[in-house]
Parts: C-alpha cells; structure tokens; sequence
C-alpha cells in the first residue's frame, strides 16, 4: 500500500506542476494584452469600413465581391451576423457571407452605415481549450434613402464576440507562434429609432 502511495504521490505531483506550466504558458502578459485588445479593436474598425464599401451603391460590383471575400477572412468559421428592423419583430441572423452579399444588395438608392463608440464590455477571458474570448460593442447608425420613396433609418447597438488563439507558421525552417485575433457572431442586443 505504502509502495503505491510513493508512485502515486510523485505522478501526482508531476501532473500538477505540467497542468500549471501548461496554464501559466497560455497566460498573456498585460503588454501582450494591450496588444491584442488594440488589434481587435482594428480588426472591428476595418469591419466597419468593409460594411461601409459592401452597403454603397456606388461600389461596382467587382470591387463589392472583393471586399466581402476580405470581410470574410476576419470571421472565425460558423460565424452569424443579426440583422433586426424597427418595422419587424424579432432578430435574423444570416451567415456572415450571406449577410454581406444581401447588404449589397439592399433595395435602396443610397445607403450609409456608420459604426461608433466602439469599446470592449467584457475583459479577455481564457477558456479550457486555451482560447480567450471577449465582447466588443458597437452602435451602427444605418440609413437607406430611396429617390422616389419613403426612407428608413435606425440605431443598432450590437456585440461582437473576439476570440484570440495561439497560433503558429513555418517561415525559413523556423516555426513562428503568435496569437491570432478573430471575430465571432455579431449579436444585436438593442434597436433604436
């Protein structure tokens, strides 16, 4: 009994010590964090533009597809946009491609979509897999004019989940890690006039 006790001890003690190099290994440093915090937040600025050229009815065509297929390229796969009206009960949501491919499409004759107070709400938080995700939030101010028709405007508050992983590259033989931010669904949590 003693004897299983002493292999049983140290493997336990092993383990503890492997489990917390591995968990102190994923930890990020306030430095690193910064970081981070400040690319996702540019990740979400350049969102905001991208939706600005897809939603223009002067982008032609070629150059719409183009900046939805680098729109798409900052979504984590799976990824869902909300999309709510003041006119319709409920929130819809549309995988991100689709979702862009009907903002070029809207019926309108010009449109304008402004992204402000763009802030994080929650902090970065570690999860077991050893990805950390956070909440942005943003206001979206959307109008649609129509030339010989009624127009429609309104007010989005919505949140956008990041997550950030640990990845890594093989550049000259060498093996280069680095995280690696990506945004997530885009919930609308509130609709305004």
């Amino acid at each position: 009994m003693y004897q299983k006790l002493i292999y049983t001890i140290p493997t336990l003690l092993l383990t503890c010590v492997l489990f917390f190099s591995a968990t102190a290994q994923e930890e990020i440093s306030p430095e690193r964090k910064a970081a981070i915090d400040s690319l996702a937040l540019e990740k979400v600025r350049d969102l905001s533009r991208y939706i600005s050229i897809i939603g223009n009815k002067e982008t032609p065509f070629s150059e719409g597809s183009r900046v939805i297929d680098r729109a798409v390229e900052l979504f984590s796969d799976g990824s869902e946009i909300g999309v709510s009206s003041l006119f319709r009960q409920g929130i819809r949501t549309f995988e991100v491609r689709r979702y862009f491919e009907r903002l070029m499409a809207l019926n309108y004759d010009r449109v304008t979509i402004e992204w402000f107070n763009i802030q994080y709400i929650s902090d970065l938080e570690l999860q077991p897999d050893g990805t950390y995700v956070g909440v942005i939030t943003i206001f979206q101010r959307f109008e649609g004019f129509s030339d010989d028709g009624p127009s429609y405007k309104d007010t989005t508050k919505k949140d956008i989940t990041v997550y950030v992983k640990r990845k890594s590259t093989q550049i000259s033989g060498r093996i280069i890690e680095f995280w690696d931010v990506l945004l997530g669904d885009i919930r609308v949590t509130e609709t305004m006039p």
